[in-house]
């Protein structure tokens, strides 16, 4: 990758993001980060671009600003939790224009220049509830359109330099499991005996963003600490 490092990552201001954000920030990137939130990260190669990704005018907007970063990480979530009889549509669609059509407006202004350049790294933030979970099935739904959409953007850039993978984490300790809006539905424990950490999936998505990961593409790699394993 050249010296001036470039990255785009959603959701830079708490979570996930936050903690993907510092990490690459020590890798030597420079880091843009696009949040509704105010910044909380204060870093002489970090700027903040408070942007709603549920505005899509805005968020095309933004990306087109930050066209030509070498990468860009999509972390931006929220989860609603319903069963059956009580889906709310509203809800539905603020997960999806999240996850889903925040990524893609983001992606069709950022990817065709990673590819023009012959070099670009892209990571979507998944789930493991995208495989299917009672009480989720509009969360997983977004995620699971996540996965369709980086092998399907991975296929048209694989010759051009550029990877796109999904990282699927378990339950992990962010603010979003103690929202109050998912208190009839808890997290539950991998076998490991502990929510996943955000520094954890961080380590992952710096390693994807690494040269050394140039051979890794359209995968969906999942940090669940052993709940995918057979029991």
């Amino acid at each position: 990758m050249p010296s001036e490092r470039h990255v785009v990552v959603t959701g830079s201001s708490s979570g996930i993001g936050k903690a993907i954000a510092q990490a690459l920030l020590r890798d030597g990137w420079h880091v843009s980060g696009l949040d509704v939130s105010p910044t909380t990260l204060d870093h002489p190669q970090f700027d903040a671009l408070r942007v709603d990704l549920t505005d899509g005018p805005a968020t095309e907007a933004a990306a087109q600003r930050l066209a030509g970063a070498q990468a860009f990480v999509h972390a931006a979530g929220v989860l609603r939790v319903a069963n059956l009889g009580r889906l709310n549509t509203a809800e539905g669609e603020l997960m999806w224009r999240i996850h889903v059509d925040a990524a893609q407006r983001i992606g069709d202004r950022l990817l065709p220049a990673m590819a023009a350049a012959g070099l670009g790294r892209v990571v979507l933030l998944g789930s493991r509830v995208a495989q299917g979970k009672a009480g989720r099935s509009q969360y997983a739904a977004t995620k699971a359109a996540l996965t369709g959409l980086s092998r399907s953007w991975a296929a048209e850039v694989v010759a051009h330099g550029v990877t796109v993978n999904v990282v699927s984490p378990a339950a992990t300790q962010t603010a979003m499991t103690e929202d109050p809006a998912r208190q009839a539905a808890a997290p539950v424990l991998p076998p490991i005996g502990r929510l996943i950490r955000p520094d954890e999936i961080a380590a992952l998505v710096s390693f994807l963003l690494s040269p050394a990961a140039a051979a890794i593409t359209g995968q969906d790699i999942q940090i669940c600490g052993g709940a995918s394993l057979p029991r």
